[in-house]
C-alpha cells in the first residue's frame, strides 16, 4: 500500500476593476485591444432580450469592426430564465458556433444576465474569461462585487453556482436611463441595503437625493454606485468565499428571496428584498436591536424609493414560513437572520458570526405583521 501526495498549493490573483461611467462600450472596446483579456479574438455577447437591441449588439458590432469573432446569445428576460435550462441553452448555442477554450464571455445586461454568464464562463470548456458590462442599478449594487455566480431552482434561488471573478466590471449608468422606473425602483433595494448595513451617511444621502438618482443625475449616480462597490468590497475582500461576515450581504434577503420565489417572480428581486428589509427591521426592533424610530426611518425611506413594504395578498403566509427553510444560512434545520443594529451596522453574534437562530413561530409573527 502507498500514498502520492498531489501538491497543489497556488497563490492566485483575482484582482479586478471596476469602471464606472457613462456610455463606456467604446472604453470596453479599447481595453479589449489593449489586452484585458490578453491575445482572444473570439467573443461570446450574452445577454437578454431587451438588452440585446439596446446595448448588446452594438457592442458586438464595434468589436467585429475591430476584427474581432463576435456572437450574440440571448435569452428571455427575466429571473424565470435564471435557471440550469438556460445556461445550458446558451452553452449548446456555443458549442454549435464552434466556441472552445480560446473564448471570452462578455455578459451584457443586469444581474440575472451577469449571474448566469459569470456561471457559464467558470465551468464552459473548464472556465474561460469574462467581463460584465452591467446595465441596471441592481447589478451595479449586487452583482458586480464579489464573484457569486448562480442559478434558481424550483425549490429555491442562487443555490447552485460557482465563485468566478470577471477579468473587469462596467457599471454604465447612461443605461439607467432606458430602465423601465419599475426597474429602477428595484435596483435602489440593494442600495438601501448597503446602507442599512454599513453606511448610516449614505442612508442619509438617499433620503436627500432620491429624486436626482431616479433622474438619473450624473453625480448622484456615480457616487451611489462607487458606494454599493466599496460597501460590498469592504466585506468581500475580507470573506470571499462566505464563511461568516459575507452573511451580512444577506440582510433582509431570507424573507426577501422566499417571497420572490412564492410569488412565482410576480415581484422583481428588489421589490422581494424591499418587503424582507421591512420584516427584518420589525425583527430587529422586536429583539431590541433598533429603535421604533430607527424601524420607521428605513421603512419611510423604502416607501420613499417607491418599493413595496408589505406582503401582497396573494402570497400564502404559512407558505411562505416554510419557504424560509431553503435559505443559504440556515443550519441544522434552524432558521438563521442577519440584524440591523441601528442605521448603518448590522449584529455580530460572536467572533465571526452575523446570523442568529430564530424560532419559527417568531418568524411567522413577523411575517403576519408585514
Amino acid at each position: 500500500m502507498s500514498t502520492f501526495n498531489v501538491e497543489l498549493k497556488r497563490v492566485v490573483d483575482d484582482s479586478y476593476d471596476i469602471e464606472v461611467g457613462f456610455e463606456l462600450s467604446d472604453k470596453l472596446v479599447s481595453d479589449i485591444q489593449g489586452g484585458l483579456v490578453g491575445s482572444i479574438k473570439k467573443f461570446a455577447v450574452v445577454t437578454d432580450s431587451i438588452v440585446k437591441d439596446l446595448y448588446a449588439e452594438p457592442i458586438s458590432k464595434k468589436l467585429k469592426d475591430c476584427g474581432y469573432t463576435v456572437n450574440v446569445f440571448s435569452f428571455q428576460e427575466g429571473e424565470k430564465s435564471k435557471t440550469r435550462e438556460t445556461k445550458e441553452f446558451v452553452e449548446d448555442a456555443m458549442l454549435a458556433k464552434s466556441y472552445r477554450r480560446d473564448c471570452c464571455i462578455i455578459a451584457v445586461g443586469g444581474g440575472v444576465v451577469t449571474d448566469l454568464a459569470g456561471f457559464v464562463a467558470g465551468t464552459y470548456g473548464r472556465g474561460v474569461p469574462f467581463i460584465n458590462y452591467a446595465t441596471t442599478l441592481l447589478a451595479a449594487a449586487d452583482a458586480s462585487v464579489g464573484g457569486k455566480t448562480a442559478v434558481d431552482t424550483p425549490l429555491a434561488t442562487n443555490l447552485i453556482g460557482i465563485f468566478n471573478q470577471p477579468k473587469k466590471v462596467y457599471i454604465d449608468i447612461a443605461a439607467w436611463k432606458t430602465l423601465p422606473p419599475r426597474q429602477l425602483h428595484s435596483g435602489m433595494a440593494e442600495t438601501i441595503k448597503h446602507a442599512c448595513l454599513a453606511d448610516r451617511e449614505l442612508f442619509d444621502y438617499l433620503n436627500d437625493n432620491m429624486e436626482k438618482i431616479y433622474n438619473v443625475e450624473s453625480a448622484e449616480c456615480e457616487h451611489i454606485a462607487e458606494r454599493n462597490c466599496q460597501i460590498k468590497y469592504d466585506v468581500v475582500m475580507k470573506d470571499e468565499r462566505e464563511s461568516g461576515l459575507r452573511e451580512v450581504l444577506n440582510l433582509g434577503h431570507t424573507v426577501g428571496r422566499a417571497i420572490e420565489t412564492v410569488s412565482d417572480y410576480k415581484l422583481l428581486h428588489g421589490e422581494a428584498v424591499s418587503i424582507g428589509l421591512v420584516a427584518e427591521v420589525k425583527l430587529s426592533k422586536k429583539l431590541g436591536y433598533m429603535t421604533e424610530d430607527e424601524m420607521n426611518a428605513v421603512i419611510a425611506l423604502l416607501a420613499k424609493a417607491q418599493l413595496p413594504t408589505t406582503i401582497p395578498d396573494y402570497i400564502d403566509r404559512e407558505a411562505l414560513v416554510k419557504k424560509l427553510y431553503t435559505d443559504k444560512k440556515v443550519k441544522n434545520g434552524q432558521l438563521r437572520f442577519v440584524l440591523q443594529k441601528g442605521i448603518g451596522n448590522v449584529v455580530q453574534f460572536g467572533e465571526n458570526i452575523f446570523a442568529t437562530p430564530i424560532s419559527e413561530d417568531l418568524a411567522r409573527e413577523i411575517i403576519f405583521d408585514c
